[in-house]
């Protein structure tokens, strides 16, 4: 029974909720196994698999799978970790009891003990699987520079402002910089900054105070909502129980241009603009 597949085939990359998704349900299949085998089947997806990549997780019991902004983390018992991203086309297959025969793009297939098979399945492969430790993990390049996590439980308004003291570029490109703030990717600032009533346009710096406060917790609030509706479906996404994502349907500006906006007394209408080669959806009657 296949109770992963995550997939973002349109060249949108998993964000956080949809990482978030991803862990959660690898958890859920694969603490406290241990791979009993694991065949690589290719040396390399966008980096090469590590030297000893194979032997190092190989009858190594699985503690922790967690995040850290849009990476994926497998925590194992003796302090390696697995840090792990998807790319843009990468997905994790989870079959239970039964060992299917390897498709084309499955490049890495793990099995447990217990008759797991998990497969690493990356047509485009720019996704990759690399090692560190626990007492590497903070300085570590993939993750030492990162922002701070905007579902944790010191993310607030003032924490947010100190991260956007003096950037004098747009607020939207500085929320999709991972050194700003941890995850957040093209639609959910989408979605944030509307809720916010904050103009993607607003220069960074400028967002301070109550705005800051409103920006914060709007990000809080739309991630949650992500995570609970399963992410977002493009094309092809599913859950862990196999069934789709569904928050696009709660778009309120993403991919929304010349729809009236969806605020109550707002009778402004979603505009699509291009900002850093991303598209930008927003209202400029409520953002300000």
């Amino acid at each position: 029974m296949v109770l992963i597949d995550i997939r973002a085939y349109t060249g949108v990359m998993p964000e956080l909720p949809e990482v978030e998704t991803v862990a959660r349900g690898l958890e859920n299949a694969l603490i406290g196994q241990s791979f009993t085998s694991v065949t690589l089947r290719r040396a390399n997806l966008r980096f090469p698999f590590p030297e000893r990549f194979a032997q190092t997780i190989t009858d190594n019991k699985i503690v922790h799978i967690g995040r850290r902004a849009k990476y994926l983390l497998i925590h194992f018992a003796d302090q390696t970790v697995l840090i792990g991203h998807l790319g843009m086309s990468g997905s994790f297959r989870i079959d239970e009891k039964i060992s299917p025969e390897p498709e084309k793009h499955d490049h890495m297939i793990l099995k447990t003990g217990n008759g797991t098979t998990v497969r690493y399945h990356d047509p485009r492969r720019f996704g990759f699987m690399i090692l560190t430790t626990e007492d590497e993990m903070d300085t570590h390049p993939q993750l030492m520079n990162i922002g701070p996590e905007p579902l944790g439980n010191d993310f607030n308004g003032p924490v947010l402002a100190d991260r956007l003291k003096g950037k004098k570029g747009p607020i939207k490109t500085a929320l999709l910089d991972q050194k700003t703030v941890a995850g957040v990717g093209n639609i959910y600032a989408c979605e944030a900054l509307h809720l916010a009533g904050v103009s993607p346009k607003r220069i960074a710096g400028t967002i301070a105070g109550k705005r800051a406060d409103a920006l914060a917790g709007a990000i809080r609030q739309v991630l949650q909502d992500a995570i609970l509706s399963g992410g977002s479906t493009l094309r092809n996404y599913s859950t862990t129980s196999g069934e789709l994502g569904y928050f696009q349907h709660k778009f309120q500006v993403y991919d929304k241009e010349n729809t009236p906006c969806p605020k109550e007394n707002c009778k402004g209408t979603i505009k699509r603009i291009v900002q850093s080669g991303r598209s930008t959806f927003f209202c400029s009657s409520c953002q300000r």
